[in-house]
């Protein structure tokens, strides 16, 4: 094949897919969308997610120290006077900025009046996990109710019924 028929075949096949951006168009997009076009990547930064374990580990942090705060009594709120609190889980968006942690009070006790007082110390919160935490912005906290514990006892119920023991005995002999 000759490298004329070559080179025709490859124009067509990216005028078909306009797959490569055009250097009229690259120049008419701002500088960091020219530069995301130039190595071949059409999302501009800024909507990539955090890489990886990023945003774990400042889940696990803020989850630290959103349990410094708690141990230490220091908020004011009368709903959360004198209530033990675990903080199971902090999930943090990929952009970092923002967070839910999911709360349980000690035996479940009052927990939406304990709930509601969370929500209402939230900016509070997030001022002081702000000197704790190092990041660049502190992000807005939320706060749920933890149901993981209620429903792994539901599954084990589930497991320990006469009928499921059963069923389970007999795949262990095949």
């Amino acid at each position: 094949m000759s490298s004329s028929a070559m080179n025709s075949k490859r124009s067509r096949a990216r005028s078909e897919t306009e797959l490569a951006p055009t250097p009229a168009l690259a120049r008419a997009r701002g500088r960091k969308e020219r530069a995301n076009a130039q190595s071949g990547d059409l999302v501009p930064r800024s909507a990539k997610p955090a890489s990886g374990q990023r945003p774990l580990r400042v889940g696990e942090e803020l989850r630290h120290a959103l349990a410094r705060i708690f141990e230490r009594g220091m908020l004011r709120d009368p709903a959360l006077a004198d209530v033990a609190l675990t903080v199971t889980e902090v999930r943090v968006t990929p952009d970092l900025k923002n967070a839910t942690a999911y709360v349980i009070p000690l035996a479940g006790a009052q927990a939406p009046a304990v709930l509601a007082g969370l929500r209402r110390s939230a900016p509070c919160l997030r001022r002081e996990l702000a000197h704790m935490v190092k990041l660049r912005h502190a992000p807005v906290i939320s706060f749920e109710l933890d149901t993981a514990f209620e429903h792994a006892s539901r599954i084990d119920a589930l497991l320990h019924r006469p009928e499921v023991e059963r069923d389970l005995g007999d795949g262990d002999g095949a």
